[in-house]
């Protein structure tokens, strides 16, 4: 599965955190999406692959995580000591048919402009 944002959208932050859309570039191999293009169902228990990027116009001072089931996965956390404006890992977890994946900006109270083009995504690859 794999979907991006490639508009320049802007996200208002709140600090608690801010579901990122990711309306482009649907290659959704049977994973299903909200209506809001933010949280993606997983189809398939497995162990899975998970990456993400998020790209801002101007360095910040915001964290980027993946959600699963609305609970944060540490492994996805993202948080530079500095004001940063490419926030990017990947990781592997287990998942569970059902689950819910959203890809989420936090920690700061304000707005951030995504960078135009495929430079926020979030890639989703079964490997067992």
């Amino acid at each position: 599965m794999s979907a991006a944002n490639t508009t320049s959208a802007i996200i208002t932050v709140a600090l608690g955190g801010t579901d990122v859309p990711l309306p482009n570039n649907q290659n959704l191999n049977t994973f299903t999406v909200d209506g809001t293009n933010t949280e993606f169902t997983v189809p398939v228990t497995g162990e899975y692959l998970v990456s993400y990027a998020v790209a801002t116009t101007i360095s910040l001072a915001l964290s980027s995580r993946v959600l699963q089931n609305a609970t944060p996965i540490a492994a996805s956390v993202v948080s530079p000591t500095v004001s940063a404006s490419n926030l990017s890992t990947s990781f592997i977890v287990p998942l569970t048919a059902g689950d819910t994946l959203t890809l989420q900006l936090f920690g700061l109270i304000g707005v951030a402009t995504l960078l135009g083009g495929a430079s926020t995504y979030l890639t989703v690859v079964r490997l067992i």
